[in-house]
Parts: C-alpha cells; structure tokens; sequence
C-alpha cells in the first residue's frame, strides 16, 4: 500500500486505503496476538523514522526526503513538539491523545488524566509511547469485575519470594499471601487464591515502552480455558505491578466469553 503511495509516479494505481491508519491498526493486532512489533520492522517498526548517523540527521535536517520516501504523517505518527510532564495541563493532555488517534469520553479522559498525572509524578517526561500504554490499559480496564487495589513483594537474594495482594472482586475487597519461585509465581499464587480457576498460563511477555531505568513495563499475559484463549495486558513502571494486572485482564476477559457461552458459569 504504502508503495503505490510513495512510487505513485511508477505504479499509478488508487486504493482507498486510508494510510494514516497503518499504525493504530498494527498496535491493535499486536495487541490481540500479543506479538510485539519489532524494532527494525518496515514502516510500523519503533526505528522506521529514527535516524541516528550524523550524515543521516545532517541530510535529514536539510531535507527530509533525503532518507525518507514517505513521512511519518502518512502513516499515523504525528511530529507534534508538545512535550509532556507533571506541569502539563487537561487540554494539552487531551489535545495529545488526539494527534496520537485517541478520541474519550469525558470520564474515560478523566480517568486518563489522573494515571497520567501520576505517571509523570514518577517519569520527567513522558513520551507518546507512554501515553499509548497508558490510555490502552485505562481502556482494557474499564468495566472489569476484578480489579488490582494494593500489592506488597519481598524479595531478594537469600530470601524466598513472597507477595500480599488485595483484589476488589464485585466491589469486594480481599487480599491473600503466597509464597513462590520468584515474584511474579508469588504474584500469580495470590491472584488463583483470590479468584480461583482453571486457566493455565501460555504466555508472559515483558516490554519496555521507552528507554531508561524509569520506563514503564508493558506485560502481556495469555491465558487458556477450556479451548478458549485470551491476552491481557497491563501498563506500569513497576513491572510487578504491570504483572498483576495483565493476568486480571485476562480474567477478566475469560468471564466475558464464559458470560457469553454459559451466563451460569459466571459464578466461578
């Protein structure tokens, strides 16, 4: 698509593919899989844009055609020079979700706003690839039935791994200990003696939305029932944190397709 965009001169053909979508497209499907999209991947990859070569910037600052046969506007990504922080206000914030092809509600932004202000109390700045995980694990969120309020780890060299976690179920809340091979075992124990069930776990990926030691985690955590499998992911500078609520999300979502096959078995 993107070819007959940019060599139109070579292959004069029209399609009504709307190529500003490419990329909310492919962080949808990377989402759904749980495959992550890699680095020096063409055109959606993080490095597509990036250029880091002295002769490269230099060309690039004179004329961006130099090493670019299509702009990053075409395919989604926005040259915005808004740089977000804890100074930054509702309207920046919601004029950013925009240009990056966000579109809230008032209480859905709302919600957004505070976990963003948050974020930005732990990271001096906060980067696009950190609004996106954000909004997306609000959203993924919303509407669940079990939710993360509060976990405590202790763990180290020497000492074995343990987590108290408190979970709000049905808008009650309870919490348990566990024990485990290491924090995140500890983690999954205490949510299967809070919620127990028969999903077994095929997958736990982790990703670093952006550089440096302040980056947020992003987890993704596929789970299998009864032929059925779900992804769930959560989005947090501690990755425990992040941990613990990509598994509820994919509880989460195995009660919408338990409601949605047997209402009866909602009971757990």
């Amino acid at each position: 698509v993107m070819a007959l965009r940019a060599r139109n001169d070579l292959l004069p053909y029209e399609t009504n593919i709307r190529t500003e979508n490419i990329m909310k497209a492919s962080r949808l499907v990377s989402a759904v899989t749980g495959f992550v999209v890699q680095p020096n991947k063409a055109v959606v990859g993080a490095n597509a844009f990036a250029h880091e070569a002295g002769i490269h910037q230099d060309g690039m600052l004179k004329h961006s055609g130099t090493y670019e046969i299509m702009t990053p506007e075409s395919v989604g990504l926005s040259k915005s020079t808004l740089v977000m922080g804890k100074h930054s206000g509702r309207h920046a914030f919601k004029t950013k979700l925009s240009e990056l092809g966000y579109n809230l509600g008032d209480n859905a932004l709302n919600d957004a706003f505070g976990r963003f202000k948050d974020l930005a109390d732990k990271k001096k700045e906060v980067f696009d690839e950190d609004l996106i995980a954000l909004v997306d694990d609000a959203v993924a969120r919303r509407n669940e039935r079990i939710r993360v309020t509060k976990l405590h780890l202790t763990c180290g060299i020497g000492v074995r791994p343990s987590a108290k976690l408190e979970l709000e179920i049905d808008g009650e809340r309870n919490s348990a200990t566990a024990d485990g091979d290491g924090p995140v075992d500890a983690v999954f124990r205490c949510i299967g003696k809070l919620f127990p069930h028969q999903a077994g776990l095929q997958l736990f990926q982790i990703q670093a939305v952006t550089e440096g030691t302040d980056a947020q985690a992003d987890v993704i955590v596929r789970l299998e029932e009864n032929g059925r499998s779900v992804n769930g992911h959560g989005a947090d500078t501690d990755t425990m944190v992040a941990s613990a609520r990509a598994y509820v999300n994919a509880l989460n979502k195995l009660l919408v397709k338990r409601e949605k096959t047997a209402p009866a078995a909602l009971s757990a």
